[in-house]
């Protein structure tokens, strides 16, 4: 079948046609798609005494790498990703109503141009529109990590469920044949979402992941039957007999359709402004979706569905299922819960707060959630390092802003020299570079510690993560959701093969060798180090010439205090019990270690909030390992350095401990009164180093 076109206005392009404009876009996107190698970064101004020190050291230090702006700088600025909202969708679905009908054709939108080099391929199958627009929030930042393929679906097109399946099927198996080691995406929505399916049981032997977006799993006849027999009795073009008979007007017709669009659970508060926003647009809905399309499309909804139903136990592709908490009509969540237990390695992700079309509504990002679940690839599986994704400005102010507006982090570093500055102008530019320091309760360090180092300097460290923070559980006693932010900020699943290859691409990797066991620490064990007796990162670092730098957090101690810890939880059976059951599935990456580090508890503290505190960060002088490969290979030459590292994060620690009882603005209501008087993005000043 040629792949066509539809007639508009828009920026759409065949796909065809379209690898001329990518090969124009490639280049700007190359900062997205993931890149462990840093670079010296341009950073906002800094302090007249920084700049100084900086100048000298400039002088000298070669420079290596290019120097590129830094993205990040302002990132308390950044505007969402997402601009485009339904009255775009229905002003550019305007060219698609009227395109003269013909059969099923793939078009691929111009904004979606740009895609990195070896981005799979991502075919769009829409839902009850049927004019592959349903992805146009998302096309431009889709298009930068998928090759996006769009199925229309002419109003006037008859084609049966069972042929447009086919179609799909088709296209897959030329696109597999073409690129056989290209993984294709399938991204269904409502009966698409059925048709996507029906399509990944008939190949099970493709690699295909699918994402339905709240898949038609049922009609609700209770609406169905008479919003059939309403048609049915209806005759056409009622709108314009409407408006002709009685003279109402465009926007009245379209407010009283948006009501009952509401009554039936398909649309949110959201949605419903934006439709009372674009009224002027209903001529487009009437052409969309006049009433013999609209009994076509329900009777093609069911064949659909009784389709699915039958081959669902066929489906060997892994899967995310987006469910809106307000879809009444096509959603059962007792039928996706079936799906979720029947299809391989499938992900649910509920949207609360949305409904029937959820792309189309605010606070829905589909390539946010793409990561946050792990769920891109560009090989046969997910590789948490190749294949990660760096977050937009954007997607970083969403994941910093409480904790960095609460805490105001000070950030300390030591120079060359040995001069302690109020900047992070002492750390490395380029890789490799393993960070290593003490482990705040429950992590809270991690966030604003990457922030502030990809703002300030345009380096973003890979943190090595527990892997209970890479599971998707459905039963789950805690929202999985809670550990989107190390996803989203680069985290790896710590192994000593990760440690390795992210040391090999010069990436800046941070580790905390205390782990778990300082993460969930107890009662009266605040800023202790809980680190193995072997020195388990020294000979890695000096096999790839690495720089070790130490660093100490405080803070912790200002924002909470533990009042039910684990051998607490213990004498209380039902936690108990709780615990123990969290500690199974996370599993136990230090067992067998018969030292207190083995002792490795998973559970969630009971914990008193305070006012908060600040907190503070020093990174200690980098330690150089390049050209001691050799001499380090000597366990005992490699333990003594490791002691070296230990020691001085625990310095760190004590220094800040200690100079943070100067810090007039050390609590919350002095900083804030600072701010209300200097400017609330102005720098709040802290002890005198």
């Amino acid at each position: 079948m040629a792949i066509t076109v539809p007639r508009s206005t828009l920026g759409l392009c065949s796909v065809s046609s379209s690898s001329n404009l990518r090969q124009q876009r490639t280049s700007s996107l190359k900062h997205r798609l993931t890149s462990v190698k840093s670079v010296t970064s341009t950073t906002p101004p800094p302090s007249s005494g920084v700049q100084r020190r900086r100048k000298n050291n400039d002088e000298n230090e070669a420079t290596v790498g290019k120097v590129v702006e830094n993205p990040y700088s302002k990132v308390e600025a950044a505007r969402p990703d997402l601009r485009k909202s339904l009255s775009d969708f229905l002003e550019e679905a305007r060219g698609f109503v009227g395109d003269g009908g013909g059969q099923p054709r793939w078009f691929s939108p111009l904004e979606c141009g740009a895609q990195g080099q070896g981005s799979p391929l991502l075919l769009f199958i829409p839902g009850i529109d049927g004019t592959g627009l349903g992805l146009i929030r998302h096309h431009k930042k889709l298009g930068e990590v998928f090759d996006i393929w769009c199925l229309h679906i002419p109003v006037s097109d008859r084609t049966p469920a069972e042929d447009l399946v086919k179609l799909i099927e088709k296209t897959v198996k030329s696109q597999h044949h073409r690129f056989p080691n290209r993984p294709i995406y399938l991204v269904g929505e409502s009966i698409g979402a059925c048709l996507a399916l029906d399509v990944a049981a008939r190949n099970p032997d493709i690699d295909l992941s699918l994402i339905l977006v709240n898949p038609a799993t049922h009609v609700n006849n209770f609406i169905s039957q008479p919003l059939s027999g309403m048609l049915n009795a209806l005759p056409d073009g009622i709108p314009t007999l409407l408006e002709d008979i009685f003279n109402v007007k465009q926007g009245t017709t379209f407010i009283l359709f948006s009501f009952c669009l509401t009554q039936m659970g398909g649309v949110g508060g959201g949605m419903l402004r934006d439709i009372l926003a674009v009224s002027t647009n209903l001529p487009t809905l009437g052409r969309m979706l006049p009433k013999d399309t609209l009994l076509w499309k329900l009777e093609m909804l069911k064949s659909a569905i009784a389709s699915v139903n039958c081959h669902i136990y066929s489906v060997r592709a892994e899967t995310l299922i987006l469910m809106s908490g307000r879809d009444q009509w096509l959603l059962n969540e007792e039928d996706i819960d079936i799906y979720s237990r029947t299809l391989p390695k499938c992900i649910v992700r509920k949207l609360d707060d949305n409904g029937q079309f959820p792309l189309l509504e605010d606070g829905v990002d589909l390539v946010t959630i793409i990561k946050c679940t792990s769920f891109y690839r560009r090989g046969k599986s997910h590789d948490h390092i190749t294949d990660y994704i760096m977050p937009t400005t954007y997607e970083l102010k969403q994941q910093c802003r409480l904790v960095v507006a609460s805490t105001s982090p000070v950030m300390l570093s030591t120079l060359k020299d040995g001069t302690i500055v109020r900047s992070l102008e002492g750390l490395p530019s380029e890789g490799p570079v393993l960070y290593v320091g003490y482990h705040m309760l429950l992590g809270f360090d991690l966030i604003p510690m990457v922030t502030q180092l990809m703002k300030e300097r345009n380096i973003h460290l890979r943190g090595l993560a527990h892997p209970m923070f890479f599971l998707n559980l459905q039963d789950s006693l805690v929202d999985m959701k809670m550990f989107d932010k190390y996803k989203m900020m680069g985290g790896v699943p710590v192994s000593n093969f990760s440690i390795y290859k992210l040391l090999r691409e010069k990436a800046h990797v941070l580790l905390y060798p205390g782990g778990v066991r300082e993460a969930f620490h107890r009662k009266g064990e605040e800023y202790k180090l809980f680190w193995p007796e072997r020195s388990e990162f020294v000979r890695v670092a000096s096999k790839f010439g690495a720089k070790i730098v130490p660093f100490g957090v405080v803070g912790v101690d200002d924002i909470c205090e533990i009042v039910l810890d684990s051998n607490d939880q213990r004498k209380i059976p039902i936690l108990k019990d709780l615990m123990e059951m969290a500690t199974n599935i996370a599993g136990n990456i230090r067992e067998g270690d018969e030292s207190e580090l083995g002792n490795q508890d998973i559970y969630l503290p009971g914990i008193i909030p305070k006012i908060p505190g600040r907190f503070y960060f020093y990174f200690g002088k980098p330690i150089e390992t390049a050209g001691k490969e050799k001499e380090l290979k000597d366990k005992e030459k490699a333990h003594e350095l490791y002691l070296q590292v230990k020691s001085e994060v625990e310095q760190c620690v004590a220094y800040l401990k200690m100079k943070r009882e100067s810090d007039p603005y050390r609590h919350l209501l002095p900083r804030m009164l600072y701010q209300a008087t200097h400017g609330w993005a102005s720098e709040i000043p802290t002890f005198h180093l």
